[in-house]
């Protein structure tokens, strides 16, 4: 079982502004932040939900190979508001909300890539 994972962004101010609004349309919101100061290398902030962050930006040159990152849902209309909050949080389209039967007959997913191409994902597993 994963507890936790990150993704390194090179703009540190607009990863956080980013995924404040495309993972808060899931239920998640920014729940720590510790500068470098404190990590002893970068800017870090964690978000999740009922006070754990599980998912973390951290400021830096991104990941090589870029990252892919699903977040699972409970609800097509989730997929729907996540993928409109990433757009307009300024993401770029990389899969519009809709089934993908090819992974499986309830697969229900969206996608959006971040500032530094990073696809985030929201999908939904139920029928």
């Amino acid at each position: 079982m994963i507890d936790h994972t990150g993704i390194i962004v090179s703009d540190f101010e607009a990863g956080k502004k980013f995924y404040s609004q495309t993972l808060g349309a899931i239920g998640y919101s920014l729940i720590v932040e510790f500068p470098a100061s404190v990590t002893g290398s970068a800017n870090v902030a964690g978000f999740g939900e009922n006070g754990k962050p599980d998912f973390w930006v951290i400021s830096g040159t991104p990941n090589k190979p870029l990252l892919h990152v699903a977040f699972r849902v409970n609800s097509p209309d989730v997929v729907d508001a996540f993928y409109k909050a990433g757009l307009a949080a300024g993401g770029a389209d990389n899969g519009k909300p809709g089934l993908r039967p090819r992974y499986h007959p309830n697969y229900y997913g969206a996608y959006v890539h971040d500032a530094d191409g990073h696809n985030i994902e929201a999908v939904c597993h139920e029928a």
